[in-house]
């Protein structure tokens, strides 16, 4: 039996949250190699290829953290244990609103599509290609990536910048819970009292469930 199995200490906490915010922050450098003709999608491909595994490896430690016990009963546990499960579900939200605008991504390139109006090289009124700024290298890249993607020059740069929209989208998401994270594992390191701040009021949760109610409430 394990269900009096004395409480983790501090410092394993706190690598419980480190190791958490280290796999998260990886799934912004892990590179996926890309066919030419999916050029358009390089930008959240290895997101999309390994955030479903880290889900899997942070719900693996999340379900021993708990498995054959009671709940966390100490402050720093439960701090702790509310860190960990706001990162994860903010984690599985991100990955899964990122699924959702890939998906859409691909229903855009297999829509059948009119050759564009030579005046409208990009998919834009002529009054407005300026403001792009596009140089003429940028532009022979633009046909050549086009060219072999099957897609008219304009509609590449749209799918384009919606992959580029997306993994901008889940880059912050990630640098943020990987941030919470380890501000939150630098808490339970560091606090010298016996009283993690649980308690009443915004300011005595931990840093991601705040993030988390800061973002509903603007949603709101």
């Amino acid at each position: 039996m394990t269900a009096n199995r004395a409480p983790m200490a501090r410092s394993e906490l706190a690598d419980l949250l480190t190791d958490a915010a280290q796999s998260v922050s990886e799934i912004l450098t892990t590179e996926y190699p890309t066919a030419v003709s999916r050029s358009y999608l390089h930008p959240v491909l290895g997101a999309l290829s390994t955030g479903p595994q880290v889900v899997c490896e942070l719900n693996d430690r999340l379900e021993d953290f708990v498995a054959d016990e009671p709940l966390p009963t100490t402050p720093a546990g439960l701090f702790t244990l509310a860190s960990y499960a706001s990162a994860l579900g903010w984690l599985t939200e991100s990955l899964a609103e990122l699924t959702t605008s890939v998906g859409q991504i691909c229903t855009r390139v297999g829509i059948p599509t009119q050759s564009p109006d030579p005046a409208t090289l990009l998919g834009v009124d002529q009054s407005s290609r300026s403001e792009l700024a596009f140089s003429a290298a940028e532009l022979a890249a633009i046909r050549t990536a086009a060219e072999a993607a099957g897609l008219p020059p304009g509609d590449y740069v749209e799918v384009l910048s919606e992959s580029l929209l997306a993994a901008s989208r889940i880059t912050d998401a990630c640098m943020e819970i990987s941030s919470g994270l380890l501000d939150d594992a630098a808490y339970v390191l560091d606090e010298a009292t016996a009283h993690v701040r649980i308690g009443d009021g915004p300011d005595s949760l931990p840093t991601l469930v705040r993030s988390l109610l800061a973002r509903m409430e603007a949603a709101e």
